[in-house]
């Protein structure tokens, strides 16, 4: 029996699923929304009024309960309309609604018609129980939403909140009294003392804000199967380039990135869906090899990995793993099978050894290749662009015989007198290169380092990716940073946690989190320069309400009259850019040209550059590239792509991808896109998605926070300073206050040396900042710090952060302050005003010789360790001052010598592991830094001394003419 078609059984149409609206129990049309009376089936309406808006996606009316549904929702009865009656009478003309949902719909059709046509042959009526019922409930599955937010519960967000509006409260009292009170008799050390403590405070205000409606996500794979790669079917799943970048291989070594590859390779997605494309930015001959060696050996891996299901899928870390690894293996062969690969992969690293240890050394005339001829890139800063395809279709199938997704070395050209952007300027070469090879619909990116540890990784992200709800207005998925190698304590904060799981939480509720990087899942169409498609609720003025609180629910006497209908039809067209494909040249027959001509090809050239088959290829949302096409041709174009003057007078850098004009391109990249109204979303599967390496020694460590300290300034100088940048577009207020916070931070650094000083100075001087303290001054003080410290523990409460991570991160923020940003501030104004340029060096990411966390232990000389050392020098001498004094000047002057003590004591204890890691292994500190500190001490202390500010002449002159003991 053939099954009953999808539509059309009434007359009226589900606007969402497209099946057809149905009956209510009397037997009248089912209206959902009793004021527009839009078209939606039951299913759609239950499933909005239960994990949706509740709201009506045509009028954004409260959706009331009908006649049968859980009691849980609010009470009302159904509304029946004329069933003659035409409903676009109830005002079905919305444009924008339509567009979203179309896509969607055809897609829904097309799965639900092989469905219900697969599963009825002789199989009697659809309708009917059994397994025809079991497969109507699977194809109503694949309706359901892909992903879903899960709420921090109340019992743990209100006090929270209740407690940073009473730390608020507090706070302006405090420094109402503090402003109110000076010390007449030490004003310099008072006034230093309010100014920093002002900074503080707005810091705080920057920082804490944007952390005011935290969420949780969660994932449903099995739909994402059920809706788009049902098992015996060709899979529907999106395409997706994976991008991994690269530039020195004796600092990040050739073993580490054939992991990450081999990582990629390995992973669980369609093989013919997915593309590794590497970027090689210093056109080493040892990556080439490498990448070589990679290949084959991915040959013998991925099916291994994919026989037995094996996590993670790099294999230097499987088998560094101890744990039972026979655990949940059924098959017999395993034991022998890993035993094999184990052997293979120690083989492998081998030849990849080898190959380092022979590029130790350049000869005189440059590298040559295996067949004779000299390497290109003998000369990393003038060479031409190289791309070699290792595997894919064009050859190279696995041991079982079965296709292995493709591997492209990617080395853009280099001459001297262009700017080349560094690693910005390789990504958006790597866009381009993708785009006309494969052109997958999502890109990936990831540091050479950081490999994937959950082989489901790219389906996590295709659940927000691919879902209707969401799709079409993100612009990235992004997953946090786990770390390999990181000492037990983790000294110097190295994993980030209170940033990956309290802040960037708390971004997820509002606009997104911003990109970090890595690990991060693209939309193209956003990369492009391309506004999102937005619904009306989405096009809301950018009101305090909406932008501090993120999206909320309406009520019922909202006005609904405030969108600019032109605004909303230009903003969803601008994501639809239509192209003439007469104008695109021969060998790209076959591309999209349902579209008719928006702008012509010389403002298509200015955008993109001289590449009509890149060009062309920006227009295909869905991705892919015709199956006509001549690889040969393709190849030929991508070489031309990256050539080193491609960029220019294009919009490459400014508007289009990775944006230029900081080495942290990524903050830059992602503030771009959240300023045109686009959204991200941040996916913390419950195994981590990747997992990375970082430098644990102290030098390396510091150098690092510095590099990304030095951007924040260069942007905040910048012309896309979020202070005053793109106040036009749909960026939240509390999304911006955040992309400011996360450039303004170094700044802090000035005040906060200046307050870590002062404990010292008033040790040494017997002054205080603060005058004599009353019960109502102490009140403040105390109430100030537990709702400093009760605000830290509710944060640890909601978001599982351990109390050791969160106090680690306190400690380095001190130790950074001190060090890192205080450096990147003067560095900054130098190179933005004055032109002066720092070269920054690639972190090292070598492996571990001398056993766990030796690197730890590894002291670097580095400039940035003075400023901290003084301060502890300082602080430690000031204690021994100030208890000698107090000792000899009686029982009476211990009492104000505590509250000094306390706060020179809470410098020393933030700065701590900095303390250790001067010290190292053996308890030693380099000459240079002992002599420096002790000398830089002994200056300001004595100078201090001398001038004694504080003390007036005719003080002086009384204390000189008092006479000795007898008097």
């Amino acid at each position: 029996m053939q099954p009953k078609p999808l539509k059309n059984l009434n007359g009226q149409t589900c606007q969402i699923c497209g099946d057809n609206v149905g009956l209510t129990a009397m037997g009248d049309i089912f209206v959902a929304c009793n004021e527009c009376a839009f078209p939606v089936c039951r299913p759609c309406y239950e499933y909005e009024r239960k994990d949706g808006t509740q709201s009506c996606p045509q009028c954004k009316t409260r959706y009331k309960r009908h006649k049968g549904l859980a009691a849980r929702y609010s009470n009302s009865s159904n509304l029946i309309v004329d069933p003659s009656k035409d409903l676009n009478s109830y005002g079905l003309g919305n444009v924008d609604w339509k567009e979203r949902v179309e896509g969607w719909k055809l897609k829904q059709e097309k799965n639900m018609m092989q469905v219900t046509g697969k599963y009825s042959e002789g199989k009697g009526d659809i309708e009917g129980t059994g397994s025809n019922g079991e497969e109507l409930q699977m194809a109503d599955d694949a309706r359901q939403p892909l992903s879903r937010v899960v709420p921090i519960p109340s019992s743990h967000l209100t006090p929270y909140r209740v407690v940073i509006i009473l730390r608020l409260i507090i706070l302006g009292f405090f420094l109402q009294y503090r402003v109110t009170h000076p010390v007449k008799d030490a004003y310099p050390l008072w006034l230093t003392s309010v100014i920093c403590e002002i900074w503080f405070a707005l810091s705080w205000l920057l920082d804490q804000f944007p952390k005011w409606y935290p969420v949780n996500r969660e994932t449903y794979l099995d739909r994402l199967a059920l809706r788009y790669d049902r098992e015996g079917e060709p899979s529907q799943l999106a395409p997706v380039d994976i991008f991994v970048s690269t530039v020195d291989p004796l600092k990040e070594p050739p073993l580490v990135t054939a992991n990450t590859v081999l990582s990629i390779l390995a992973v669980d997605y369609p093989v013919d869906k997915v593309s590794c494309y590497v970027s090689d930015d210093g056109s080493a001959m040892l990556t080439f090899e490498a990448l070589s060696e990679t290949a084959e050996f991915a040959r013998k891996w991925v099916p291994f990995c994919k026989k037995h299901n094996i996590e993670p899928r790099a294999p230097e870390f499987y088998f560094a793993q101890k744990i039972d690894y026979l655990k949940d293996k059924i098959q017999p062969s395993f034991v022998k099978e890993r035993r094999a690969m184990k052997r293979e992969y120690e083989e492998f690293k081998v030849r990849i050894n080898a190959l380092v240890a022979k590029a130790q050394k350049m000869p005189e005339e440059g590298w040559t290749m295996q067949d004779g001829t000299p390497w290109p890139g003998n000369n990393p800063r003038d060479h031409p662009g190289m791309i070699q395809v290792f595997l894919g279709r064009s050859g190279g199938l696995d041991t079982d015989g079965n296709e292995l997704p493709r591997l492209v070395y990617v080395s853009r050209e280099k001459r001297p007198g262009f700017q080349h952007h560094k690693k910005a300027g390789a990504m958006n070469a790597l866009i381009r290169v993708s785009a006309v090879l494969t052109n997958g619909a999502y890109l990936l990116n990831v540091d050479c380092d950081h490999y994937f540890n959950n082989s489901k990784a790219l389906k996590e992200a295709m659940c927000f990716m691919m879902d209707p709800a969401y799709g079409k207005k993100t612009c990235y998925v992004q997953f946090p940073q786990r770390f390999d190698g990181i000492d037990l304590h983790d000294r110097y904060a190295n994993r980030n946690i209170v940033f990956f799981d309290i802040n960037l939480k708390g971004l997820d509720g509002i606009q997104g989190p911003v990109y970090v990087g890595t690990g991060c899942c693209f939309n193209r169409q956003a990369l492009y320069g391309y506004d999102p498609v937005l619904t009306e609720e989405d096009l809301e003025p950018n009101i305090i309400v909406k932008g501090c609180c993120g999206p909320r629910k309406k009520g019922k006497g909202s006005n609904k009259k405030y969108i600019d209908k032109k605004r909303a039809m230009k903003r969803t067209e601008s994501t639809v850019p239509i192209f003439n494909m007469e104008d695109i040249e021969e060998g790209v027959e076959g591309y999209d040209d349902e579209r008719s001509l928006l702008m012509s090809q010389k403002s298509l050239e200015k955008r993109f550059g001289q590449s009509p088959v890149f060009i062309a290829a920006t227009f295909m949302e869905q991705g892919g590239i015709p199956p006509t096409t001549n690889p040969a041709s393709l190849l030929k174009e991508a070489i031309h792509v990256i050539s080193c003057g491609y960029e220019d007078k294009t919009e490459w850098g400014k508007e289009i991808g990775w944006i230029y004009g900081s080495v942290t391109e990524d903050i830059l990249t992602g503030f771009k896109m959240h300023a045109r109204g686009w959204i991200s979303i941040y996916c913390m599967p419950p195994r981590p998605a990747f997992k990375g390496s970082a430098p644990i020694n102290l030098s390396d460590r510091l150098n690092q926070v510095l590099r990304w300290a030095l951007g924040s300034i260069e942007i905040l100088l910048s012309r896309h300073c979020p202070i005053w940048y793109g106040y036009n577009g749909r960026l939240k207020l509390l999304e911006r206050l955040a992309y400011i916070n996360t450039i303004v931070y170094p700044l802090t650094s000035i005040p906060l040396i200046a307050y870590c000083t002062l404990p010292a100075f008033c040790l040494l001087t017997n002054k205080f900042i603060i005058p004599e303290i009353s019960n109502f001054a102490s009140m403040w003080f105390i109430l100030l710090f537990i709702s400093i410290f009760a605000t830290g523990i509710l944060e640890i409460r909601w978001s599982g952060v351990g109390i050791e991570d969160w106090w680690r991160n306190e400690q380095f923020w001190v130790i950074g302050g001190t060090s890192a940003h205080l450096f990147a501030v003067f560095q900054g104004l130098l190179k933005v005003l004055a032109g002066i340029d720092t070269n920054f060096t690639v972190t090292s990411k070598a492996s571990d010789d001398d056993g766990d966390f030796a690197e730890l232990y590894v002291f670097k000389w580095t400039s940035l360790l003075i400023p901290p050392t003084t301060v502890l020098i300082v602080n430690l001498v000031g204690i021994v001052a100030g208890v000698s004094w107090a000792i000899n000047s009686g029982y009476q002057s211990w009492g104000p010598l505590f509250g000094k003590l306390f706060f020179a004591i809470w410098v020393i204890a933030h700065l701590y592991p900095f303390l250790k890691g001067l010290l190292g292994r053996q308890n030693r500190t380099p000459t240079i830094v002992i002599v420096w500190s002790i000398l830089l001490a002994s200056i300001f202390s004595l100078l201090w001394v001398r001038v004694d500010p504080f003390t007036s002449d005719d003080t002086k002159a009384n204390s000189n003419g008092q006479c000795g003991i007898n008097c």
